[in-house]
């Protein structure tokens, strides 16, 4: 195993010296994804090969409606460092594109798990489906590794309460800010990275001056104000309060994360930081003036200070 996960991305996929590798969006990683990649992760130690994921990017629903996708739960950053922290050896990121979308699953098998990952094994949810039109089930890619020389095994659905564990779960409990059931489904707090961008400065002029993060994507599953704790300013985490949405008061139309770190005064400009969401204060709102939002920014700014036990 690698001491630190390589991330490949589309053309500078590689020539793998073997490896057992795994398929899926992973979005959320949550319970039954780690089931699975447990599984690749014992499967190489086994047979002395690579552990790889091979993901997606855009999500393949968002290429073929964007306007009808559900919120993304992580981008290819998030889903790396946390494939990170659970020892896979290589995740691969493939551009869903027209060409991709277009390949039959006999043609992927060929052209990406053989030609350029080297599988020997796959491990799959018992749902997977994969080539043009979702041609191909577990059941074509047994049959082609039959032929072709690779294993193939598939990995059941992992249960929780009774209840399939699965990415709209997750996203449900975050629409609802049930943080402890995100938790439950996932193993961790619910995180958010980015880098820090130059804003148009109203934190700073309503003198709350916060990190603005741009976070790229076409939806969000959470939206409100929260108190949160950063990651990647400090050897700790900082406690912030945080707001998450469109700015309706000054008319945004642009999802931004905007972070208020307390009593911390550095120029972060471009650091890449992690965001851990903690518990909701309240929704978004529009304000009449910027004097009524700056007296509920500061009964926010109490609330999580309260949160965190300092003055």
């Amino acid at each position: 195993m690698n001491e630190k996960v390589q991330l490949v991305r589309g053309e500078q996929l590689q020539n793998i010296p073997g490896a057992v590798v795994a398929i899926g969006n992973f979005d959320g990683i949550h319970l039954g994804h780690q089931i699975l990649i447990a599984k690749i992760k014992e499967k190489a130690k086994q047979l002395g090969l690579s552990s790889v994921v091979l993901t997606f990017e855009p999500h393949p629903k968002e290429f073929f409606s964007p306007s009808k996708t559900m919120p993304r739960l992580m981008r290819i950053t998030e889903k790396w460092l946390v494939l990170e922290k659970l020892g896979i050896d290589y995740v691969c990121c493939l551009p869903f594109n027209k060409n991709l979308a277009s390949q039959s699953p006999e043609d992927f098998v060929k052209n990406i798990l053989l030609k350029k990952l080297n599988a020997k094994a796959i491990i799959v949810g018992d749902e997977f489906r994969f080539g043009s039109k979702r041609a191909g089930d577990i059941h074509t890619l047994t049959m082609l590794g039959e032929q072709l020389g690779f294993s193939v095994e598939a990995v059941s659905q992992f249960m929780k309460d009774d209840v399939r564990v699965s990415s709209s779960r997750v996203r449900d409990a975050l629409a609802n800010a049930d943080f402890d059931e995100v938790k439950k489904l996932t193993g961790r707090s619910y995180c958010l990275t980015g880098r820090v961008a130059h804003g148009e400065k109203l934190g700073r002029q309503l003198g709350y001056p916060t990190a603005n993060i741009f976070l790229h994507r076409l939806h969000v599953p959470l939206m409100g104000i929260f108190v949160v704790q950063v990651h990647g300013l400090s050897e700790q985490p900082l406690p912030a309060v945080a707001s998450l949405g469109y700015r309706p008061t000054f008319g945004g139309t642009q999802v931004l994360l905007e972070v208020h770190v307390f009593d911390f005064d550095q120029d972060i400009y471009r650091k890449r930081v992690t965001v851990e969401f903690l518990e909701k204060i309240r929704d978004e709102a529009k304000f009449d003036d910027a004097q009524s939002l700056i007296i509920q920014m500061n009964k926010d700014a109490e609330i999580a200070r309260s949160y965190f036990k300092i003055n």
